[in-house]
Parts: structure tokens; sequence; C-alpha cells
């Protein structure tokens, strides 16, 4: 059976579009109290599929579970710099809001997928104590 790499999960490819439209986002925060937001946002959006690639790559479900959650935790720290933003007056209010729409499903899709990890690995748990 041929091994899943990351480019095979749809939540990986979905990652990498989110990391497209802060990329487009982030482009008209051109005043100075949001350009270092931006540049963190931009930082933390590319973390979440690079986590999620670094996790897939080890091939043990608590590891990809591990690196599931740093994707998480990333993109909780996205929701929270796109919140602050908009409180600041970032421009492109709507592009924001459909931005965070989209982050939010990722969001829940990620963990979804941690909680499938945890099934895997009590699977794991209890066939190895059955041959114990």
């Amino acid at each position: 059976m041929a091994s899943i790499t990351v480019q095979d999960l749809d939540l990986w490819r979905d990652s990498i579009l989110l990391v497209k439209s802060v990329q487009s986002a982030v482009r008209s925060w051109s005043s100075k109290e949001l350009e270092g937001i931006a540049a963190q946002a931009l930082q933390v959006s590319v973390s979440i599929p690079a986590s999620l690639g670094d996790g897939r790559g080890r091939s043990d479900p608590s590891q990809t579970r591990r690196f599931a959650q740093i994707a998480l935790n990333a993109a909780f720290e996205l929701e929270t710099l796109l919140i602050i933003s908009s409180e600041l007056g970032g421009p492109d209010l709507e592009n924001l809001s459909a931005l965070r729409r989209d982050l939010t499903t990722l969001m829940r899709r990620l963990e979804n997928f941690i909680s499938t990890q945890e099934w895997l690995l009590r699977g794991r748990y209890h066939a190895r104590a059955e041959r114990l």
C-alpha cells in the first residue's frame, strides 16, 4: 500500500490556499500600524501547512497529531492577528471577513484531523494491549 504524502491531504492543500489568501489580504495593509501585523500574519499562516507537512513526514500518529496541534495553534494566532487588524481599521473588511470564515472552517477541520489521529493512537494502544 502506498504511503499518503502531505500533498495528498486536502487539509494541507487548503492551508496552502489560505496562505495565498493571507498574502493577498496583507498587501493592502500599508499603514505603519499594520505592517508588523501583516508580516506576522503571513509568517504564521505559512506555519500552518509547514507544521502539517512536518508532522505527516514523521509517519507516526502521535507526531502527526502533535504537529497538527501546532498548526491549530498557529491558526488561532492568525485569527487573533486578523481580529487585531480589523480593530485597527485594516482595509478591505469584506475580504478580511471572508478570510476569517475560511480560517474558521480550516480550524474545525484541523480539530477533526487531530481527533482522527487520537483515534488511531487509541486503536494502536488497544491492539498492542491485546497482544500482551
